[in-house]
């Protein structure tokens, strides 16, 4: 993987992105060629247009890589990559198509755009066809080697087994463990120098999945290994940079401290946070504020109650604050106390079931993130009475309480929605790696990777 201002991203997905901003480079060019040829227009020279076609490339990837084009399923799926593809092209394209009619400025003709989009959709396509056997195989994978055999390390082999999955497991090595989970692993006995093992196998990383570290850490054979140029790892290092969260079953308080994250050199990150948040949810309140009337409206001549809906959540370090958004539900709806959402919740009322899936019920939060207490991105915030409990049942939950709740987070986009423990927990790790791994980078993909979300309603409720 290769490793972007603290975020990983997998060689395929790199290398499949590359091509495709060359391809749509080309498919602008190609269709320039094409509509200067049907009018008989001198074309000129290519460097002319490099700055035009490189506008349509950019736009056209930001709507990719926020309906999804590059995700897990899109990689193993012709069909959903078709599918993810033509909407992202064709919103891609109407977004060129306003903004050139915002500018008053003919730089995209509504020809050449509809020539590139019908150019962009074929050669993307094509690459998929041509790209997606090999992006499967071992050639763009990296060979891993684990030791242990125990329950870790049958967990990476059901991490490698995913058709997504950037790495290949060659090997097990039984480090003397009491109870073998991976049958097929190599005794450490049986093989006489760890080190040409590795070298022989060609392996690019090693991982560490023994069960029980006391007094039997292979610490030489490691240290051999790292100095002949092989990586080599932890298991919940490994697991948090391949699944993007942070393992609960298996990571402890000196890994948290010692491991890469939680960096101090946030200051600058965090006052460009801020003003992101300021003047986005300023231009958020003013550009929907009629949105949020209409509907406002609609919710009170739909039930009896405000149209507003108020209630106290947990926010940074621990801080309640009232998060205000539209009602959705009944005014009786926690008659009982307070409750989890729960699927086809009876609750919900008739307007109430379309904001919520197409998220206008959120907008109103724009407000919490102009006062200061909320972020855009950042731990859906919860509710003092959920908290308490969630605080003693699942560990370092208090932790995600170190950054500022968002209206959408790394959670959102990465699990579907949950009310349950169990879910909470799914969430706390993910939770725990936004907040571990913070940056400017990470924010813009999840902003991006938000609108998913809202086309294909994952996770609504």
């Amino acid at each position: 993987m290769i490793r972007l201002f603290k975020h990983y991203i997998p060689h395929a997905v790199v290398l499949l992105w590359l091509v495709d901003v060359l391809l749509l480079v080309g498919a602008g060019e190609a269709s320039w060629q094409l509509r200067a040829s049907q009018i008989g227009m001198v074309a000129g020279p290519f460097a002319d247009r490099l700055a035009l076609h490189g506008a349509f490339a950019a736009m056209m990837v930001t709507a990719m890589v926020s309906v999804g084009v590059y995700g897990a399923d899109a990689l193993r799926s012709m069909r959903y990559a078709g599918a993810r593809l033509l909407v992202a092209i064709s919103l891609g394209v109407i977004a060129l198509a306003f903004l050139d009619f915002l500018l008053g400025e003919q730089n995209f003709w509504r020809s050449t755009l509809a020539y590139s989009m019908a150019f962009a959709i074929i050669f993307l396509m094509l690459n998929r066809l041509v790209l997606g056997g090999l992006l499967g195989t071992s050639a763009f994978r990296r060979r891993v080697l684990v030791l242990g055999a125990g329950t870790r390390a049958q967990r990476l082999r059901e991490l490698g087994e995913r058709p997504e999955s950037g790495f290949a497991i060659v090997g097990y090595i039984a480090m003397n463990e009491s109870h073998l989970v991976v049958e097929e692993a190599i005794a450490r006995g049986a093989i006489s120098n760890l080190t040409r093992f590795v070298e022989n196998l060609g392996v690019s990383e090693v991982v560490l999945a023994i069960e029980e570290r006391r007094n039997s850490l292979p610490l030489k054979d490691l240290l051999r290994i790292k100095t002949t140029g092989v990586h080599v790892n932890d298991f919940s290092s490994f697991v948090e940079r391949e699944t993007g969260r942070v393992d609960l079953d298996t990571v402890n308080p000196s890994w948290l401290i010692f491991s890469d994250g939680f960096s101090s050199g946030r200051a600058v990150s965090s006052v460009a946070k801020r003003l992101f948040d300021v003047s986005a949810s300023a231009l958020l309140l003013v550009a929907t504020g009629p949105v949020i009337a209409l509907f406002a409206l609609l919710v009170k001549l739909d039930s009896k109650g405000p149209a507003f809906f108020k209630q106290t959540r947990v926010g940074l370090f621990g801080q309640d604050f009232e998060l205000i958004k539209l009602r959705s539900m009944r005014t009786d709806a926690e008659a009982a106390g307070a409750q989890w959402a729960t699927k086809d919740d009876p609750r919900v009322t008739r307007i109430g079931k379309f904001i919520r899936k197409v998220r206008i019920d959120e907008l109103p939060q724009a407000w919490s993130v102009l006062k200061g207490e909320m972020s855009f991105v950042g731990p859906r915030p919860e509710r003092p009475e959920f908290v308490s409990d969630l605080e003693q049942q699942l560990p370092y939950y208090a932790e995600r309480h170190m950054v500022k709740p968002g209206i959408t987070g790394w959670a959102q986009i990465n699990y579907p929605y949950g009310a349950s423990m169990e879910d909470s927990r799914h969430k706390l790790e993910y939770d725990l790696y936004y907040a571990k791994n913070y940056t400017p980078f990470l924010d813009l993909l999840i902003l991006l990777q938000t609108l998913r979300v809202i086309l294909w309603n994952d996770g609504a409720r």
